[in-house]
């Protein structure tokens, strides 16, 4: 922070001495060191606050991009899933003229796969809000170093 040499370091011993006297110089010394050691602490102390703080937010960042990334393929699941689900209600929807009777067992079977289908997309609605709000109550950092700098941070 400062350059301060021993040459001074002892210009400055030598003018208290001169000031001071020999009797109040040991007592404004450690007085003098105390207070040093205080602004330390708290210049420190600030420190540590503001990249716990920086680390907070760049956490937070991560977790609201992994949030969107699953919800758009938790979107983009339901899409093709409701997708899947008109193009099996098209094919149910269209008897076949030439079959007759056959054409009601193939309705009844394409409603009773409809009716999977939509259990399927409630199922994985479901499971990807389950697993979302999972992710927020443990979010993982993801590389290394800011493990290790929690870790060192936490051990201080």
């Amino acid at each position: 922070m400062f350059d301060i040499g021993f040459l001074e370091l002892l210009i400055i011993g030598v003018v208290g001495l001169l000031v001071l006297g020999p009797e109040r110089l040991p007592k404004a010394a450690r007085t003098a060191g105390l207070w040093i050691g205080r602004i330390k602490r708290s210049v420190a102390g600030m420190q540590r606050e503001i990249s716990a703080q920086l680390e907070a937010e760049e956490l937070r960042q991560k977790l609201k991009e992994q949030e969107r990334k699953l919800d758009d393929s938790v979107n983009q699941a339901k899409r093709s899933a409701e997708q899947a689900k008109r193009s099996v209600e098209s094919i149910a929807g269209t008897p076949n003229k030439g079959n007759g009777g056959q054409a009601d067992s193939t309705g009844a079977q394409s409603a009773s796969a409809g009716q999977r289908l939509d259990d399927a997309v409630d199922s994985a609605a479901r499971a990807s809000s389950s697993s979302a709000s999972a992710s927020t109550l443990s979010p993982a950092p993801s590389d290394d170093t800011a493990s290790s700098e929690h870790k060192d941070s936490a051990t201080r």
